[in-house]
């Protein structure tokens, strides 16, 4: 019923999808469909007596010199379109050499009391209590307070065990800062296996609020102000998510000591080099959409999103994922969102009719953050409609690939149940 339900929204069958990936993997099989490879250059052997050795000319040293300013100056500007720029005058945020070590409850105490001595030296450490909020594979989050009212909480983040494989923590900082002038929660400090912050007053969402037009537009409008946001000093922003899809494909492993799983692995799942092939032609296809790209959360599931009924307003937390991206892309990622985490109902992804208020209310709060006014046209809508749905088949992909168990999914499985998102 999934599958059906996103193939009508999508507005491709599965056939088409299938017809694509048959073509592709028939062209693998058969090696008449490749053009031949033709043979490389002989290399010149210089002069008699000197076999194997060779030698440039002025004109070919200046050449060579040349190409390796342009590789290193594009290499230069390809990082700094990379690089969140901190503002000047933005707070320091201190590191603190303390490690808190989480596998027992005492000694995770005694690392989150060595922390509140230098952020909260005034709280009686026998009169600190701590509270496990979550225990994920990424991270550990314990909130410490004093008292009953919980009004002032220190959030301590502890790292998951080699989750700096998948995440740049000097970056998820250096958004932090970024986001802070801009109504984020407070970074206290960094430690050395984790970080500390301000604890945001409110209830974290379900799938269920998200559709709550008093709540959806209130999240619109805080994403298209984080997206509003210049970090980039001037350089042209660019995306890093097929920099980092990339990554994640070479953390997947080649076999598993487990013998069932090692079984399935080999039989059911396609090769690195096929889903390598299928990322390829995905890079393609979304690169070229004309998406702009801007300073995203990249990770805004509903658990990420903490509701203020009192004052009426939305916050974001968890930037672990920040960085530039795909205007699109954030925004496709939320609305898979919708359909959950453990739980997934894809029958809850926005409908149609929701989708054109929410990007409604999105683009009219971006335009007045960016100080073009606030007037949005039903072709403006219908573009950015499309390109978040096609970016949410991305989305997906970036996940599974992400994830640790990446290797028992396929991108040929969600390309054919998920259908093409209009490609």
């Amino acid at each position: 019923d999934n599958r059906n339900f996103l193939r009508e929204r999508a507005g491709l069958s599965s056939a088409a999808v299938q017809t694509r990936i048959g073509n592709s993997a028939a062209s693998r099989r058969s090696p008449a469909a490749r053009p031949p490879v033709p043979a490389p250059p002989a290399l010149p052997r210089g002069r008699p007596g000197t076999e194997g050795s060779t030698s440039l000319s002025a004109p070919a040293v200046l050449v060579v010199a040349v190409a390796v300013v342009v590789v290193v100056v594009s290499a230069v500007a390809w990082a700094m379109a990379n690089y969140i720029h901190v503002p000047p005058g933005s707070p320091e945020v201190p590191k603190l050499n303390v490690t808190v070590q989480d596998q027992e409850e005492h000694r995770c105490r005694e690392g989150a009391l060595s922390l509140l001595q230098h952020l909260r030296p005034h709280w009686d450490p026998q009169e600190v209590t701590l509270q496990l909020f979550t225990d994920g594979i990424t991270n550990k989050l314990i909130g410490c307070y004093v008292g009953n009212t919980m009004e002032d909480v220190v959030l301590v983040r502890i790292y998951g065990n080699k989750t700096e494989l998948l995440v740049d923590r000097d970056e998820e900082v250096k958004s932090f800062r970024v986001l802070q002038a801009h109504g984020a929660p407070q970074l206290y400090c960094t430690f050395n296996n984790g970080l500390c912050y301000e604890f945001i007053q409110g209830e974290a969402l379900d799938p269920k609020h998200v559709c709550n037009p008093a709540i959806f537009r209130l999240i619109a409008r805080q994403l298209a102000k984080i997206h509003a946001i210049h970090a980039h000093n001037g350089w042209i922003p660019k995306s890093n998510l097929w920099l980092k899809m990339g990554k994640y494909f070479s953390l997947i492993p080649t076999g598993f000591a487990d013998e069932d799983i090692n079984k399935r692995f080999l039989s059911d799942i396609p090769s690195s080099q096929i889903l390598q092939e299928e990322m390829t032609w995905m890079k393609e296809i979304l690169s070229n959409l004309g998406s702009p790209v801007v300073l995203c959360h990249n990770d805004l599931l509903c658990k990420n999103i903490i509701y203020n009924e009192k004052q009426g307003d939305v916050q974001f937390i968890d930037y672990e994922y920040s960085g530039y991206n795909y205007l699109a892309y954030d925004i496709g990622n939320h609305f898979n969102e919708f359909a959950g985490v453990s739980d997934v109902d894809y029958s809850l992804y926005p409908d149609r009719e929701l989708q054109s208020q929410w990007l409604r209310a999105y683009l009219e709060a971006y335009k007045e953050f960016k100080g073009f006014g606030t007037e949005v046209t039903e072709k403006e809508v219908e573009i950015l409609f499309i390109q978040v749905n096609q970016f949410a088949l991305g989305e997906n992909l970036n996940f599974i690939i992400g994830n640790k168990y990446c290797q028992l999914f396929s991108l040929k499985w969600l390309l054919i149940s998920f259908g093409d998102c209009g490609l």
